[in-house]
């Protein structure tokens, strides 16, 4: 059991990263037990999480409500039963990925950007991932990453190289060291992008190594966060993210709209307000992808729309996300409309 200490409000001891991070849950029961919940809530957990394993750090469990099952930050990791059933559409490569790669772990789908996997893990496992059932071992093979660097050297079209896994934070800051060093040495690369849920899941990950490291990048960077509501954000996260911008990195949030966590206007405004209130913009609100295993998380677009539309009634256009959906092979991400239903010309 997480001592309670652990669990409060109270600073833990000093310790990097990456002891905290091989301190992550892995059991569920241990899980449930951390939280005083009765493990034999979540009956299928363990079934389900041979499928995909469970891992949650336990500086995003000290946020999540004691004795609630329904928790929206409980429910974004903890494996259920209802991954076990299969649903037509739903498959292992939602956005055929697999289709887009020109070199090991580069993934290239717009056009001017490149999308590096620099790394297959992550710190937390969320349950509605869509990378879930992604081939990390087969594309981060030996050499890997040298092959995608070449291949972005070879390509003068790509101005833009996105950093992502996985989770790119993941990677120690000497490897990110040596991976920017080879990127800077490609002419036409003008802006890079991380996107990472470590600042957010993870905040000590936000060390003075990796504020050097941004400090030293010699473009443009924007960083894209990943969190999905408003309890996720605490002290620890807002003090991250004021290390982060102090870099001079634009600060960007992409959630995901999900059944039970954050599909109420409430939750979304509260979202918005609090990233806004740490600096960092709301950007995207992503449609479900639909990969096997998260169609218990799914919110219809038809409802989407309407939420997206009462958010725009409701808060500043700064702080009202684009609602999209990204289709194989399209173009770009699809921006969908604000429905609004009850207003007249």
């Amino acid at each position: 059991m997480i001592p309670a200490t652990t669990l409060g409000r109270q600073p833990a001891p000093p310790s990097t990263w990456q002891h905290e991070l091989a301190g992550a849950i892995t059991d569920p029961a241990a899980l449930a037990r951390a939280l005083d919940l009765d493990p034999g809530l979540f009956a299928a957990a363990g079934r389900a999480s041979e499928l995909f394993a469970l891992r949650v750090p336990l500086s995003f469990v000290s946020r999540m409500r004691r004795g609630d099952p329904t928790d929206p930050l409980l429910r974004q990791v903890m494996p259920v039963a209802a991954e076990l059933l299969e649903q037509p559409d739903f498959g292992s490569d939602p956005l055929a990925e697999r289709a887009a790669f020109t070199a090991p772990g580069l993934l290239q789908k717009y056009r001017g950007r490149a999308l590096l996997i620099a790394s297959g893990a992550c710190a937390v496992n969320c349950r509605y991932c869509f990378r879930r059932e992604f081939p990390y071992a087969e594309q981060l093979g030996s050499g890997a990453v040298s092959q995608a660097l070449d291949a972005i050297a070879r390509d003068t079209r790509i101005e833009e190289v996105i950093l992502s896994g996985g989770d790119p934070l993941s990677l120690s800051n000497a490897r990110l060291q040596t991976l920017t060093v080879r990127l800077a040495q490609i002419p036409h690369i003008r802006r890079v992008r991380l996107h990472t849920r470590l600042p957010v899941v993870l905040p000590s990950r936000v060390d003075a190594g990796l504020v050097d490291w941004l400090h030293q990048l010699p473009w443009p960077v924007a960083v894209v966060l990943h969190s999905n509501h408003g309890n996720e954000i605490d002290d620890s996260v807002r003090a991250a993210c004021a290390r982060l911008r102090a870099t001079g990195a634009t600060l960007l949030n992409q959630a995901v709209l999900l059944r039970g966590v954050n599909d109420s206007v409430e939750a979304l405004s509260i979202l918005s307000q609090r990233l806004f209130a740490a600096g960092v913009l709301p950007y995207y609100l992503h449609l479900l992808d639909r990969v096997r295993g998260v169609a218990h998380f799914e919110v219809p677009e038809q409802i989407a729309q309407r939420l997206l539309g009462e958010l725009a009634a409701t808060l500043s256009g700064y702080l009202v996300p684009r609602l999209v959906r990204e289709v194989p092979g399209g173009p770009a991400k699809i921006a969908l409309g604000a429905q609004f239903p009850s207003w007249k010309m």
